[in-house]
């Protein structure tokens, strides 16, 4: 099999055969070989070689032909993890979770149920409270207390 020797285009990175393309050289004295005229005028006009959609490196830029080693990278799930609660060590935690769904529910009823028993006899004691307080506050003197702001009042307020 017989090789051939390739340039790369300095612009658009196609291979260039023996025969073709143009070379460049600076006065800097670097050798630039471009594929064709078009080519060798965009490079010196300063257009960027990423900007035109028919450039090998507008290609690379947007991930264009190659395929991809291995696919993309998988994001692991995180992993649910338990903590004990202040008040709930993590076994009684998993006791409770190990309950059917019927028994749960009829013991948070029955705590419902003795919650509310609780509160009823509270409110009656806090209720017969307030009625001897009301009477002590009938007993105010007829000036208790600074005078209102209303809108007819004139001075400092």
């Amino acid at each position: 099999k017989m090789v051939i020797k390739t340039d790369l285009c300095a612009y658009t990175e196609y291979r260039i055969y023996p025969g073709h393309g143009e070379k460049f050289i600076a006065k800097d004295a670097k050798v630039h070989f471009f594929i064709s005229a078009k080519a060798d005028a965009l490079f010196h006009q300063r257009i960027k070689p990423v900007k035109l959609r028919w450039t090998q490196a507008w290609r690379r830029m947007n991930k264009k032909g190659k395929v991809e080693e291995g696919g993309k990278k998988k994001t692991r799930k995180a992993q649910k993890f338990q903590k004990a609660i202040v008040g709930l060590s993590l076994d009684d935690l998993k006791k409770k979770k190990a309950q059917k769904p019927e028994l749960r529910q009829a013991r948070e009823a029955a705590a419902k149920e003795a919650k509310q028993r609780a509160t009823q006899k509270k409110p009656a004691a806090k209720v017969a409270a307030p009625k001897g307080k009301a009477d002590k506050g009938a007993k105010l003197p007829k000036g208790g207390g600074a005078p209102k702001a209303g809108k007819d009042f004139k001075g400092k307020k």
